[in-house]
């Protein structure tokens, strides 16, 4: 693993949804800053071989399987922190799920699931990190928004909104615990190349709908993990000591058109 400038060194993290995409890539250049890591996603087998990685490479890393929605689940993935390296410095509010469709398409069961993981899970994790971080002093909380969470999108129905959740409780726990040592920001990504994207050509019209895509993204190509993972670094190390409230994109200028 390649040595970080250790902008995290000695930190204690939880990173949901930690398995794939923007979360392992996450959890990758954490550990590469010096943080100790909580781990967790619903799926175990990729969740585990990631935590044998992360300790092979060095870090101090535990594993948490569990479901974000599940009000027991989210209190034990922030306990493991608490418990296990006696604090909670961040929270990457990083769980979530992206179906694809326009209002039509969309279900009712469809809404609700990706309601329950991407707004109620970040709702969870934040408020029990929050709880975790006021004895402590403080610490900084990143929330995985989207280009769909600041700005309308086709076939995102479900997903939009819920990341406009995501936005929203950004801004309001960012007001609310300011004053409490706490940060809390949003990341917002454009199309990146996760496992999740990487699936769309095998879905009908996934092929099109993804090189439209790209073509809108005004520097021609979508995203990968790691650059977002950069920017999540930076927002939750003590270089951006006084920003809190931002929801910074990372979409090659899709937002600024």
């Amino acid at each position: 693993m390649t040595q970080g400038r250790g902008r995290l060194l000695g930190k204690s993290a939880v990173i949901t949804g930690a398995a794939f995409g923007i979360g392992r890539a996450t959890a990758l250049v954490f550990a590469r800053e010096g943080a100790r890591l909580v781990v967790t996603d619903i799926q175990r087998e990729p969740l585990l071989a990631l935590a044998d990685e992360l300790r092979q490479a060095g870090a101090d890393v535990e594993a948490v399987v569990g479901d974000v929605s599940i009000e027991s689940d989210a209190r034990q993935m922030i306990a493991a922190a608490t418990e296990g390296f006696g604090r909670l410095d961040v929270l990457v509010a990083n769980a979530g799920t992206i179906p694809l469709g326009d209002v039509l398409e969309m279900t009712a069961g469809e809404w609700d699931e990706v309601m329950a993981i991407d707004g109620r899970g970040m709702f969870l994790t934040c408020k029990f990190a929050i709880e975790a971080m006021l004895p402590t002093g403080g610490g900084a909380i990143v929330c995985l928004s989207s280009i769909s969470g600041l700005a309308g999108q086709k076939r995102q129905a479900a997903y939009g909104p819920a990341k406009f959740i995501a936005t929203g409780l950004t801004k309001h726990l960012a007001v609310e615990w300011a004053d409490r040592g706490i940060r809390v920001n949003a990341v917002a990504p454009g199309t990146i190349r996760t496992e999740r994207v990487m699936r769309l050509p095998e879905e009908p019209g996934g092929s099109e709908y993804l090189a439209a895509i790209e073509s809108m993204h005004p520097m021609g190509r979508i995203g990968e993990p790691a650059e977002v993972a950069s920017a999540i670094v930076f927002l939750a190390s003590d270089d951006a000591s006084f920003i809190t409230g931002a929801v910074l994109p990372v979409d090659g200028g899709y937002l600024a058109q």
